[in-house]
């Protein structure tokens, strides 16, 4: 399949009228879907969005490829659009972008189209190829500059890489991959092979892209090789790389810092990279060193995004359960088995409780993953494992003879005691890479295999013994106290947890309040769910729909792609999607996050003072039903919503 395989000139837009990145958006995906290429507007623009929030996908030179692989996609496609005035699209280069490829790609197709799209990235990097798409009048037109300009036979022999590295004084290998694989991979790759030709340097690069491992490297290729380059958004192979000279960065800077990164290693100035020692010291060309707290949150969210699924799914099946329960009746005297009590909800109830009991291990697991690599995962789940079924050592009396001696004792420490142990199990591993650093190079295999697995968990499981201790009665007065919040108390937590859900809507500070939120679920969920779940949610809604507030009722101070933008919100907003409201913020964030915060602060302090609870983590209004007021409850939205739009309609100057 070629490229003009998938570029159809009935999505072309030579005139694309938008001004603004989000109004931009809207208009191609609004066309993908009036020509049928798309189904769901919303679910596809969601997913272009998120690709966004990554690494902005304005790769600079004026050109940005917009993509996603998505469920809303009919069939593969890529939409070309080209704007005479020019995209504020937030591009890399920070200029303006006038040339658009939007990539449709559909969830679960094979791996053609990808292909080709990976072909579309190498024709933009050639010489004179963009300005031609500039000078296209008709579809026809950019039909005709792709055939003229094909790419066939150049990627015969692509670069000097098919010959032999001995006939060449410097020889590199690369790696490129980005969160999604199919746009930044394939230019990064283009982008270096390309430089290296001027510089005369021979390089062989690996794309780690959607359809897989492409050019893979061999033994052979890094041990002859003056260094690496991985120009990458994701986790790559490392551990092939020990010994050799090694440069680190984003796959934007594979794009557009090309000759530097070869420079790099041509130079000499790249550390050489140690596989046992993960975490150790980089160079001045790799990024900063990131300070303590940012490398604490990095760690717990490669836990909780791991997490999160299992929480969902769990948790919605086990609410369920009850909401089953509720409407067919369980007698009085049979309330303590509420949830469980008909056969049907007994059905979800276990099969949420099966992946509810996979949410400490997995927590724990994978902050230990993110902070040592495959070696920690292992440490982790059984930190977890042990957070949650609640082995320690205490002091419990024998049946017989009343006497008090050392024994195990059942203290669950919850979510707490599973994040204390994620950490733990990863600096244990971190410290046995150190203590065995030494060994000879023979028993490196016995490491990864035996030696790690087996003193990670030994370590790791008895530390937890000990540490479940004191986090079990952490977590059982915090426990107490949520379950006990009334009055003055549960309004100051709903009014702080629903105004950190509007201090940067999707940062860190939102995930904070989020991760405390669906850490109170699992104690709280079999007696009717969490205040401070309730407060979360409904916090986090009350930006996007303030932004539709604000749009409708003061008209003449947003544009017209800002009002078309406010009424989408209104799905963003209702679907509990924060992230919705995030233009307007960054656009004129002294006036909007204020705006957005009084009103997340005040709904979520009304959701405490009426003690409304909420079984679901997720989901927004498709789960209103699983608050113990549904109607209420939108009433304090709604409420908190107008307070904000009204305060940003006031407070905003005229567009």
């Amino acid at each position: 399949m070629k490229i003009q395989d998938l570029l159809r000139k009935d999505t072309m837009l030579l005139d694309l009228q938008a001004t603004t990145k989000e109004a931009a958006i809207d208009e191609m995906v609004t066309k993908l879907v009036s020509e049928h290429v798309v189904s769901d507007f919303e679910i596809f623009k969601k997913g272009i969005v998120a690709r966004e929030e990554q690494t902005s996908t304005g790769l600079g030179d004026g050109i940005a490829m917009p993509h996603s692989k998505n469920t809303a996609v009919n069939e593969a496609a890529v939409l070309f659009a080209k704007s005479s005035k020019g995209v504020d699209y937030k591009a890399l280069d920070g200029q303006p972008t006038d040339l658009f490829f939007m990539i449709a790609a559909p969830e679960g197709a094979n791996d053609t189209h990808l292909a080709a799209l990976a072909e579309l990235s190498k024709y933009l990097m050639k010489d004179g190829f963009a300005d031609q798409l500039r000078q296209a009048k008709t579809p026809d037109e950019v039909i005709s500059i792709f055939d003229k300009n094909s790419i066939t036979e150049e990627s015969v022999a692509p670069t000097q890489t098919v010959q032999s590295a001995q006939d060449h004084s410097d020889f590199i290998v690369a790696v490129t991959a980005c969160t999604t694989g199919i746009a930044h991979t394939y230019m990064a790759e283009e982008a270096l092979k390309k430089k290296a030709a001027e510089m005369g340097v021979d390089i062989k690069v690996e794309t780690n892209g959607a359809s897989g491992v492409g050019n893979r490297l061999t033994a052979s290729d890094i041990e002859r090789a003056k260094g690496v380059i991985v120009a990458a958004d994701k986790a790559v192979e490392m551990d092939r790389f020990d010994g050799k000279p090694l440069v680190s960065r984003p796959v934007a800077d594979g794009i557009k810092k090309s000759e530097e990164l070869i420079n790099i290693i041509l130079d000499a100035k790249a550390i050489t990279y140690h596989a046992q020692n993960q975490n150790a010291k980089k160079s001045d060309d790799t990024e900063a060193k990131s300070s303590l707290g940012s490398a604490f949150y990095k760690h717990l969210m490669g836990g909780v995004s791991q997490m999160l699924p299992f929480v969902i799914g769990g948790g919605i099946m086990i609410a369920i359960a009850f909401l089953l329960d509720n409407i067919l009746g369980v007698p009085k005297d049979q309330l303590s088995n509420l949830g469980s009590y008909h056969e049907i909800a007994a059905l979800f109830k276990n099969v949420g409780s099966a992946a509810f009991a996979f949410m400490l291990p997995v927590l724990a697991g994978y902050i230990a993953y993110s902070m040592a690599e495959k070696p920690g995962l292992v440490a982790g789940f059984v930190a977890g494992s042990i957070a949650s079924s609640g082995l320690a050592f205490g002091r419990v009396p024998f049946a017989e003879g009343g006497k008090a001696s050392l024994s195990l004792a059942g203290v669950p420490s919850g979510f707490l005691g599973a994040l204390v142990g994620g950490f733990l199990a990863g600096g244990v591993i971190l410290l046995l890479r150190k203590l065995l650093s030494s060994l000879p190079k023979s028993l490196e295999g016995i490491k990864s295999i035996l030696l790690y697995p087996l003193l990670g968990v030994l370590i790791t499981g008895f530390l937890m013994l000990f540490v479940n201790i004191p986090m079990a009665a952490i977590n059982t007065a915090l426990n107490n106290f949520l379950e006990g919040l009334s009055g003055s108390s549960a309004i100051l937590m709903g009014l702080l947890v629903g105004g950190m859900m509007a201090v940067d809507m999707g940062g860190p500070v939102n995930k904070a309040a989020y991760v405390f939120g669906t850490g109170t679920l699992a104690a709280t969920v079999a007696n009717g769910g969490s205040v401070v779940m309730a407060a979360v949610m409904a916090g986090g809604m009350v930006p996007p729909l303030a932004v539709f507030v604000a749009t409708l009722v003061f008209k003449d101070k947003f544009s017209e792609e800002e009002r078309q933008s406010g009424l989408t919100n209104i799905v963003m907003g209702l679907s509990f999607i924060t992230e919705g409201a995030i233009p307007f913020g960054a656009a004129d964030p002294a006036r909007a996050i204020p705006s957005f915060v009084v009103g997340s602060a005040l709904t979520g302090a009304l959701v405490g003072l009426a003690g409304i609870k909420l079984m679901a983590p997720h989901g927004g209004i498709f789960v209103i039903a699983l608050t113990s007021n549904p109607l209420l409850y939108l009433v304090f939205i709604a409420i908190g919503a107008v307070v904000s739009g009204l305060l940003f309609g006031a407070l905003r100057k005229k567009s």
